[in-house]
């Protein structure tokens, strides 16, 4: 399942949204431009490498600082590829709009970059031996989803499943869509430790999704401005049927 678009209607631009796409291309650019050999070195200083900082030993032979906690923080803006970085940015433009919307530009910022430190801080918890450098905005995603799901859960999406060269479209409730998505992801991490891989397998962090996911789903609530403190809803915000905050009709109550 692709997502496609929500039905939650917002009244601000999405400019903390548009601006964290902007650098994550602007920094994966810069990334893909240096040559092998320094592009590695970069990597082992900016993408989250968890041996570096639960082995010092390691870190030190590999000239690296064990001290220095800034790739808990740079990882969130690297990605290993073309796929990786179109594919983690469209699901921020799906989901992000709505949560900025509720929070506000400066407590958005803050929100995700509290998600994509805890998404890092859990996956380095999990695959405190590796040496592989994990890198990508997923896990920060992973936490507005997770807020998505707690604020708009009755909201619709659309969808797109390919079957063979024919997409099919159709609508699901969010928390559906989210809660499979979810399930995928513990499946994943709970079948790399079984398979005694950690939380990494077919180079998907899945415990950093787990642990964005869950960052963004207990704190939403404490960031959030309040119905008291909200701007009132305008009449045309209704998106197809839709109210602000997701639903298809005028029941229940303000999300």
């Amino acid at each position: 399942m692709f997502p496609i678009k929500t039905t939650v209607a917002t009244r601000y631009m999405p400019l903390v949204t548009w601006s964290l796409v902007a650098v994550n291309v602007l920094a994966f650019l810069y990334q893909i431009s240096l040559p092998p050999p320094v592009r590695e070195h970069f990597l082992q200083h900016f993408a989250l490498i968890p041996a570096r900082f639960f082995y010092p030993g390691w870190a030190e032979a590999q000239g690296i600082d064990s001290g220095l906690f800034l790739p808990f923080v740079t990882n969130i803006f690297l990605h290993g590829g073309w796929v990786h970085l179109l594919g983690n940015m469209w699901m921020l433009l799906i989901f992000g709009p709505a949560i900025e919307d509720r929070l506000g530009h400066g407590r958005y910022f803050v929100f995700y970059m509290l998600c994509g430190v805890g998404a890092s801080a859990a996956h380095a918890w999990v695959n405190a031996t590796s040496t592989i450098p994990a890198l990508g905005a997923s896990g920060a995603i992973a936490g507005i989803m997770g807020a998505y799901m707690r604020l708009f859960p009755l909201s619709r999406m659309l969808v797109v499943v390919p079957v063979f060269i024919v997409p099919f479209f159709f609508e699901m409730h969010a928390a559906v869509f989210v809660g499979i998505w979810f399930i995928m992801q513990l499946l994943g991490g709970l079948g790399g430790l079984l398979a005694g891989t950690a939380g990494l397998t077919g180079g998907i962090a899945w415990w950093a999704h787990i642990g964005g996911f869950a960052v963004g789903w207990l704190i939403i609530d404490l960031i959030r401005h309040g119905p008291d403190t909200y701007r009132p809803f305008q009449r045309d915000e209704g998106v197809h049927g839709f109210l602000p905050n997701g639903r298809r009709t005028g029941k229940g109550p303000w999300q």
